[in-house]
């Protein structure tokens, strides 16, 4: 992730550093703060596959709920793509970390993030994931990358399940906590945080990410396998 920001135009002042653990401090201690967004990877339970279920069908109609354009920016001041690649939902949730909150002033100018970015905010909801899904700069910044991880890229072109897994991004923005992800109806608001929350502090945690794991350890599974890595100042 640190090699796709870098390659999309995010400051070397940012970086990326594994969260060890929520709930033990001196397991967080070599992360600086403040954190400006977490990007976890989440297995899809069926828990938290019905909570999402309900939350969506409680928004109604998408294109009311989020239309991304100008007009919402009061109410919702985060630039939020609805994807439309496949396989890229790790890069989406690193741009939705970059682009949105504090974050977003760490962007070089002339960068494939300011462009995206400033291209992006006048457009409406289904203009702007074509725009994202045209960008020559960021599929090739994706592909790139891809070839660093573990896992066996797709095969272009062939069938394939869904992984079960899902990116989530949590930044701050305007006060509050924003949930954001690519195959959601829209951004999530998860609440107001203090000015001193920054997003890996108690209360952003019990908004956002600590809600799922507790969704998911009440419906009787006790070992939710996620990973999770935090956007913060680069250290020295």
């Amino acid at each position: 992730m640190n090699a796709l920001a870098k390659k999309l135009g995010l400051s070397d002042d940012l970086a990326f550093y594994d969260v060890y653990s929520l709930d033990e401090p001196e397991l967080s201690a070599h992360i600086p703060r403040p954190v400006y967004a977490l990007l976890t990877i989440i297995p899809l339970t069926p828990a938290w596959k019905e909570d999402r279920e309900k939350e969506d069908a409680a928004l109604g109609d998408p294109a009311k709920y989020y239309d991304g354009s100008p007009a919402d920016a009061g109410e919702q001041p985060i630039i939020w793509f609805e994807q439309i690649i496949g396989d890229a939902c790790g890069s989406y949730g690193l741009l939705h970390c970059a682009i949105n909150g504090a974050a977003a002033k760490f962007i070089l100018p002339g960068s494939t993030l300011e462009h995206l970015r400033n291209d992006a905010m006048p457009l409406a909801r289904a203009e702007r994931a074509q725009l994202l899904h045209d960008s020559e700069a960021f599929e090739e910044a994706h592909r790139s990358v891809a070839p660093m991880g573990d896992t066996a890229e797709p095969v272009s072109g062939t069938p394939h399940a869904h992984r079960g897994q899902h990116f989530v991004a949590y930044v701050k923005a305007n006060g509050h906590l924003w949930e954001l992800e690519g195959c959601r109806d829209g951004p999530l608001d998860r609440g107001e945080l203090g000015p001193e929350d920054d997003v890996l502090s108690p209360k952003a945690l019990a908004l956002g990410l600590k809600r799922i794991v507790n969704l998911v350890a009440d419906s009787g599974v006790e070992d939710l396998r996620f990973s999770c890595i935090a956007l913060a100042p680069r250290q020295g």
